[in-house]
């Protein structure tokens, strides 16, 4: 049986943290955390309670998490590329009482952020806690002040008595995520202990963590799902974890090497950058495999590149909804499946089906749709979200991923595209994917993207398309390639030229911003004539003219 608190979690645990070579051991850390609990309740902290972590990838940021736990509050991640007009939303609507953050972060102006924000929106905000790396004496003036708030040093609360009580229970919320929408203000994602812990041990042992000495590597930010199930499957395999602030390649190839990192798990421009910080044939001879998240279209080729240099690549699944690593392709398995996101769900009792996305008909293996879960790490639910959470799940009780793709068994599948991403084409449900795939194909084009636009003969594709350097882009041509390769109505109507696809940063991974897409395609549409390779959106926003 595992423990159900995480109080209960990170006592059991033995391994240790190495954090820029300082080693931290998990019992230290557990005691760093009993004693900030104390402080924390000292600020005005208690159960059901929110607290505000604007952290980077320090060890502070998991003692401050596990304080909440123990506390029975509810820690809040932030991005730290956050501004003013995300950080007040995430502080107003949680009405969270402690922010905690580092001042001096890579030179950010962080104060100068936190008083941009709009005063109604910091209401609840009681206190401020700032990080710092400097010697322990020194400390800030007692009458200092952060957004007009009470400012307390990281530093000085940890001379508090350390809690030894645990107020925490299985089933209540102890960490919330922020979704990555685009178009409207992003919901907070609550999970609760029994769900994290549950979900951690699945993955130490689905990702083989027990059955050699496993030694991990975190690179994505703690506050979002992709980097803390990273953090938490290591404490619950009781192994090593390596991390810095903040990721920079040539630092994270040289911990890999110092430190016979086995695994990390990451996204494919983060390991396209590790393969390129070292000129070494075969860079990373103690890993084991890499998991890998596929976000850039022109990174297509990236595992048969990382193959030829001695890292195996294993495609994941996951989402803030379900955490992280929530499936994962077998690392022995052929590249062309390896390639694949999805795979089996690391969860013994978890189950997937792909569902007709209007009548809710349970479809046949192979065949594409909405993929629903049911998990035991899922979601407690949307914080203070009914009509989401009556969304999100099915009656049955069956999570609504969102997600395109097909099962291969009960505990198989195959993630193809967001749902909201897939194009419904002459009655058929296309993923955009397949229509990218093969515009990249030819010479021309570096990378492309698809979106649907609405026309008076109905949905038809339009497609946005980066060009190699020196390359020219003729829409006729490519139309003709599409046209050789695939069936008719997935040819795109019209192709723009971009100088980059609009992005969205994410705690997980920079996303590709659909719905400006869709914007940029129906303006397109509006657009008579066929492209003369001038440029639409991008950094000059220029329409191609008729």
């Amino acid at each position: 049986m595992h423990p159900d608190t995480l109080t209960a979690f990170l006592s059991a645990s033995g391994g240790e943290l190495i954090d820029r070579d300082r080693r931290v051991s998990f019992a230290e850390l557990a005691q760093e955390s009993a004693r900030l609990a104390s402080a924390f309740e000292s600020l005005g902290v208690g159960p059901g309670d929110r607290v505000a972590l604007w952290l980077p990838n320090v060890p502070a940021w998991l003692a401050a998490f596990f304080a909440c736990a123990r506390l029975g509050a509810i820690a809040v991640s932030v991005n730290t590329r956050f501004r003013s007009h995300e950080l007040a939303d995430i502080v107003g609507r949680t009405r969270s009482k402690l922010l905690c953050f580092w001042p001096e972060y890579r030179q950010i102006d962080f104060e100068g952020i936190l008083a941009g924000c709009d005063p109604a929106a910091l209401a609840s905000l009681q206190a401020v806690v700032c990080y710092d790396e400097r010697d322990a004496a020194a400390g800030l003036d007692p009458s200092a002040r952060v957004a007009g708030r009470p400012a307390h040093r990281y530093l000085d609360l940890l001379r508090a008595a350390p809690m030894r009580e645990d107020r925490a229970r299985p089933d209540t919320g102890v960490v919330m995520f922020t979704t990555s929408g685009t178009t409207k203000a992003p919901k907070f994602v609550l999970h609760a202990h029994r769900g994290l812990i549950g979900h951690a041990h699945d993955v130490a042992a689905g990702f083989g963590y027990l059955r050699r000495p496993a030694r991990l590597l975190v690179t994505a930010p703690l506050c979002g799902v992709f980097g803390f199930c990273n953090a938490m499957s290591a404490i619950a395999a009781q192994c090593p974890l390596v991390m810095s602030p903040g990721f920079d390649a040539r630092e994270a190839a040289d911990a890999i090497v110092r430190h016979r990192i086995t695994h990390t798990h990451a996204t494919d421009e983060m390991i396209a950058q590790l393969l390129a910080a070292s000129d070494a044939p075969r860079p990373f001879p103690s890993v084991e495999w890499f998991g890998y998240a596929a976000f850039s279209p022109a990174l297509a080729d990236l595992p048969a590149r990382a193959d030829r240099r001695g890292l195996t690549l294993a495609g994941l699944y996951g989402m803030s909804e379900v955490q992280a690593l929530a499936a994962v392709q077998p690392a022995d398995a052929p590249l062309s499946q390896r390639a694949l996101a999805g795979g089996r769900l690391v969860a013994p009792e978890g189950r997937v089906r792909a569902c007709d996305p209007e009548s809710g008909e349970v479809l046949a293996h192979g065949v594409a749709g909405e993929l629903q879960l049911r998990v035991p790490g899922v979601m407690a639910g949307y914080f203070e979200n009914d009509a989401a959470n009556r969304e999100a799940f099915v009656d049955d009780g069956w999570f609504r991923t969102g997600d395109l793709g097909h099962t291969v068994s009960p505990t198989e599948f195959v993630f193809v595209a967001r749902l909201g991403d897939a194009l419904r084409l002459s009655g058929f449900l296309v993923s955009p994917a397949e229509i990218e795939e093969v515009l990249q194909q030819h010479p021309s084009v570096d990378a492309a993207q698809v979106v649907g636009a609405a026309t008076s003969d109905g949905l038809k594709p339009v497609a946005f398309v980066i060009p190699r350097a020196g390359a020219s882009i003729d829409e006729a041509v490519l139309q003709a390639h599409c046209a050789e390769r695939i069936a008719r109505f997935k040819v795109p109507v019209r192709i723009g030229v971009v100088d980059a696809f609009p992005v969205t940063p994410g705690a997980n991974a920079t996303k590709i911003q659909k719905a400006k897409l869709r914007e940029w395609a129906a303006a397109l549409i509006a657009s008579p004539g066929a492209s003369d390779g001038s440029t639409i959106g991008g950094p000059r926003h220029r329409p191609i003219p008729p």
